[in-house]
This record gives structure tokens, sequence and C-alpha cells, in this order.
């Protein structure tokens, strides 16, 4: 196997058969982040975080993850005002059920912008007790 056809296999299973559009569309959504969103960016990007390493708008099967790292199968989404409303947050927990093999960490935009060192800290003890467990498929 090359190096390039080995790069594009790591890329297939990180997207977890991720469609070309939705892969676009994370893309698109790179460039739009909330306040929010490019706030905890700020934190997570390049290994800020005890170096672990988090993508942003990360393509994942038919969803978009806000936030993903690969090693602990950890997704962390943030809500803004349009997620209190009652049909959404239904969506959200189906989504999150759908999204089974990972671990999903929600926090309100407002939790972000006012209390960051909380959030990091919770994300910090998510990605620990889950890089430190065997996956399902390992054991």
């Amino acid at each position: 196997m090359t190096h390039n056809s080995k790069t594009r296999h790591y890329e297939e299973n990180i997207n977890y058969g991720a469609s070309s559009e939705i892969i676009a569309k994370a893309k698109n959504l790179r460039k739009n982040m909330t306040d929010a969103e490019k706030l905890l960016w700020t934190a997570l990007r390049e290994k800020q975080l005890d170096s672990f390493k988090f993508r942003q708008q990360h393509p994942i099967w038919i969803f978009i993850a806000d936030f993903y790292c690969h090693k602990a199968k950890l997704v962390i989404e943030l809500d803004g005002g349009i997620h209190q409303k009652a049909e959404t947050k239904e969506r959200d927990v189906n989504r999150s059920a759908e999204m089974g093999r990972f671990e999903v960490l929600r926090f309100t935009n407002e939790e972000v912008m006012e209390n960051l060192s909380q959030v990091l800290m919770q994300i910090r003890h998510e990605y620990k007790t889950r890089s430190k467990t065997p996956s399902p498929a390992s054991r």
C-alpha cells in the first residue's frame, strides 16, 4: 500500500463513510462557525488541550460533529438557541443515540462563552476516560 492510499484509507475510516456532500458541507461549516464554536476551537486546536487531537466540523457518516477526537471516539456538540425547542431537543437525543459508538458531550453556547474552563475540564475528563477504555471491537 502506498503512502497516498494509506492516507486515503485513513481518511475514509475517520469519516465513517460520509458522502462527498457531507464532507463539502463540513468544509463550509468550518468557514461559518458560531462565536461559541470559535472560542472552543481556539482552546482545542493544535493539541492545546493536554495534546488531545480534535477536528472541527468533522464529517461522520451522515452527521457533522462540531468537534471530534478520533482516538477517544469523542464528539462534542454545541447547542445554540434553536436547540432549546422541544422538537430540536428530541432530534438531538436521537442523533446522539444513532452515534452509539461515540461518546457525545453536549454543551450550550452559553456554557462555552461563560465558563470555558469548566467545559474544558469536562472534555478533559471524558477524553481521559474514553482513551483508557478499550473499544468494543478490541474486547
